[in-house]
């Protein structure tokens, strides 16, 4: 398969340039086609004629998108309309990432590929309102929701906890959000499969298990062997701009139904922390 993939400077995309094996795999940074610029987007999907697409550029910080929605949209909906259009002019398929943010976080049971959207930030209502634009332009798209991406070769969660715990005796994390933690190395793996299998439809994809953030930075703080302690705290406690889900864990039945199983969440975090730490 010839793949393009837009947003290769990002986690997911170096993970995606650098893990994906067995096709030929072209990548895309911002500085080479901002998906804001329809005409540029048009331009390289044409002269790369791809088999498939993969949209992993985003404005994925959170708190930023409520500071800034316009930005928000453009990027995340807007833009992910420009690549839709230009892979419908070029009879390729698409793969776009969105996020658990598209759910208010109220549910208590994993949340399935067919509940109802109800996005409780910016963030999360441009990815609500890109899948459902890009499901009228394109249906036979794949959408990818994953969740607490984290990986090497750039900003992620257990970066910035091995960070601090390096200089500060004590962590306060929250421990009233629970979700699932994925490996960019893992998802790249799934997203493979995924356009190989010629996946259509809503998709989500982490790695199995979940745990709070508090858990994860226990675990992040154990296996690295650092001295700091990590104290639960409430999202009351650590106020931000954005609200976050309570709870956003993805039912993975969708994914296991192509055949694709992801490992545990703490499997993946040692396997980071291996190369992390080395």
């Amino acid at each position: 398969m010839r793949v393009t993939i837009f947003g290769a400077s990002g986690l997911l995309g170096k993970a995606l340039m650098r893990d994906w094996r067995g096709d030929s795999v072209a990548g895309l940074s911002s500085r080479d086609a901002d998906i804001r610029d329809a005409k540029r987007v048009q331009a390289v999907v044409q002269q790369q004629s791809p088999d498939w697409i993969v949209l992993a550029a985003a404005y994925t910080d959170v708190d930023g998108c409520e500071s800034d929605p316009d930005l928000a949209f453009a990027v995340n909906r807007d833009g992910a309309v420009n690549v839709a259009k230009a892979a419908t002019l070029a009879g390729a398929r698409l793969l776009f990432l969105s996020s658990d943010y598209v759910f208010d976080g109220k549910k208590t049971a994993p949340y399935e590929t067919g509940d109802a959207r109800n996005p409780q930030s910016v963030y999360g209502r441009s990815k609500a309102e890109a899948e459902i634009k890009l499901q009228d332009l394109l249906p036979n798209c794949c959408i990818v929701r994953t969740s607490w991406l984290f990986g090497i070769g750039g900003k992620c969660f257990p970066d910035t906890i091995l960070k601090l715990a390096a200089s500060r005796p004590s962590l306060d994390v929250v421990n009233d959000q629970r979700g699932c933690p994925t490996y960019a190395q893992d998802l790249t793996q799934a997203i493979t499969q995924l356009c190989r299998k010629n996946a259509e439809g809503i998709v989500h994809a982490t790695n199995a298990g979940n745990c709070t953030w508090f858990e994860f930075a226990e675990e992040i703080v154990r296996g690295a062997g650092c001295n700091a302690t990590v104290r639960p705290v409430s999202s009351q406690q650590m106020a931000r701009p954005a609200p976050r889900p309570a709870y956003s864990v993805l039912s993975l039945a969708r994914l296991q139904a192509f055949g694709i199983t992801m490992p545990s969440w703490s499997d993946a975090l040692h396997r980071y922390l291996e190369e992390r730490l080395s």
